[in-house]
C-alpha cells in the first residue's frame, strides 16, 4: 500500500491518516468540512490535494447513516482500488449498501475499537489504535485483495485484526461500548443539580464511572441511531435488574428479619454477577485478567514528582503493570496507586519508604 485516500477527518478518520504518513502512506484528506480537513493535513495527517488517480484504498470515516451515500460518491468518483469504512455500527451500512445497489467486491466493512471522549480531527493522534481490536465485517464476495488491503491498514496502525458478521458486531458494540455509554451518562446526570458539597467528595469510583459521559452527544446520537434496537433490548435487561435491585435495597431496611436477610441476597447476588462478568474482560496485551497488588503512595502535585516516583520503582526492580492517579480536592497532592505483581508489592513498599515515599497501608 502507497497511497490512501481517507474521507472523513474526525477524530478516527485523523488518527487513521496520522499512523499512515507516519509510516510513509501518502494521505489524501476529504471532508465534507473543509477546515476539518485542512486543520488534519497541518496536524501532519496527509494532504488536502486530490490523488493524481485511484488510491490504493480509500478510509470512509463518516457516522453510519452516511456510509452508504459516500461510499456511492467514492465509487461513482473512482477514488479507489479499494474501499472499507470505519463505522462503529455495520449492519445498516451494509444495507444501506446493498439497497444502492453498490460493487461489494471492493468493499470491506470495518470498525476500530478505540476512542476518546472528545472528537474532531484536533483529538487525533497516531497512536490511538495501537494494540486496540480492529474488527473487519466482509461481504460474502469481498475479494481477496480488498480484504489484504483491510488487512494491511489494521497492520499499519498497530491494531489487532479480529473478522466478525456484521450483525454480531452490532450485538457485540451494543453490550460492551454503546450501552456504557448511556449508563455512564444516567449516572453522571444525577450530578447535574446535586448539591454542591455532595459534588465536591467526588472519588475515583465516581470518575471512573463517568469518565465516558463526557462524550459529544452529537456524535452518539449518530451512532445509536443505527443500533438503537439491540440497545434498546439491553437497557431493558439492566432495567429489570435495576428494579431487583431496588426491591432488595427496601428490604435491608424492613423491620422483619428475613426480609433483611433476602434484601442482603439480592445485592449479593447481582455484586457476584458483577465480579463474575468483569473478571472476563481482557487484562495486559489481551491476556487473562490478573489480580494485582495495589501499593498506594502518596505524591505531591509537582513538576517530576511521577518521575521520580516511577524511578524509584524500577530501581527497585518491580514493573508497574497499571497506574491510577486519586486527586485531593483542594490540596496540591493525589494518591497514586501503583499496579505491581502480588509478588512484587512487600519489597516495593520497603523500597519506597526507604526513599522517602508516604506509602499508605
Amino acid at each position: 500500500m502507497r497511497t490512501v485516500a481517507v474521507v472523513g477527518t474526525g477524530l478516527i478518520g485523523t488518527s487513521a491518516a496520522l499512523a499512515l504518513s507516519a509510516r510513509g502512506i501518502a494521505v489524501h484528506l476529504e471532508d465534507a468540512d473543509h477546515d476539518a480537513a485542512r486543520t488534519a493535513a497541518a496536524l501532519g495527517a496527509g494532504t488536502v490535494e486530490p490523488a493524481e488517480g485511484p488510491v490504493d484504498l480509500a478510509v470512509i470515516a463518516v457516522p453510519p447513516a452516511l456510509v452508504g451515500p459516500v461510499l456511492a460518491d467514492c465509487q461513482q468518483r473512482g477514488l479507489a482500488r479499494c474501499y472499507t469504512d470505519v463505522a462503529s455500527v455495520k449492519s445498516g451500512p451494509r444495507a444501506d449498501i446493498a439497497a444502492l445497489g453498490l460493487d461489494t467486491t471492493h468493499y470491506i466493512g470495518s470498525h476500530p475499537m478505540a476512542g476518546r471522549e472528545i472528537s474532531g480531527p484536533l483529538a487525533g493522534r497516531a497512536d490511538l489504535f495501537e494494540g486496540r481490536p480492529w474488527v473487519l465485517t466482509p461481504t460474502p464476495d469481498t475479494d481477496t485483495d480488498t480484504l489484504n488491503a483491510a488487512l494491511e491498514l489494521v497492520a499499519l496502525c498497530g491494531a489487532v485484526p479480529v473478522v466478525m458478521d456484521a450483525a454480531a458486531h452490532d450485538r457485540a458494540v451494543a453490550l460492551v461500548s454503546h450501552t456504557p455509554q448511556l449508563v455512564s451518562s444516567l449516572v453522571a446526570a444525577r450530578l447535574e443539580h446535586a448539591e454542591e458539597t455532595a459534588v465536591r467528595l467526588s472519588g475515583q469510583g465516581v470518575r471512573d464511572v463517568t469518565r465516558i459521559a463526557a462524550s459529544d452527544p452529537r456524535m452518539w446520537i449518530d451512532i445509536l441511531s443505527a443500533n438503537a434496537g439491540v440497545v434498546a433490548d439491553i437497557l431493558e435487561d439492566v432495567a429489570a435488574d435495576l428494579g431487583e435491585t431496588v426491591a432488595a435495597l427496601r428490604s435491608l431496611q424492613a423491620a422483619d428479619e428475613a426480609k433483611r436477610r433476602e434484601g442482603a441476597q439480592g445485592i449479593t447476588e447481582v455484586m457476584r454477577r458483577g465480579n463474575a462478568g468483569q473478571a472476563r474482560i481482557p487484562g495486559k496485551h489481551g491476556a487473562p485478567p490478573t489480580r494485582y497488588a495495589t501499593v498506594a503512595v502518596l505524591i505531591g502535585d509537582q513538576p517530576g514528582e511521577l518521575a521520580r516516583l516511577f524511578g524509584d520503582a524500577g530501581r527497585a526492580g518491580v514493573n508497574i503493570e497499571d497506574i491510577a492517579i486519586e486527586h485531593s480536592t483542594g490540596q496540591q497532592a493525589g494518591l497514586v496507586q501503583l499496579s505491581v505483581a502480588p509478588s512484587a508489592a512487600t519489597g516495593l513498599t520497603a523500597a519506597l519508604r526507604e526513599r522517602g515515599w508516604s506509602v499508605r497501608d
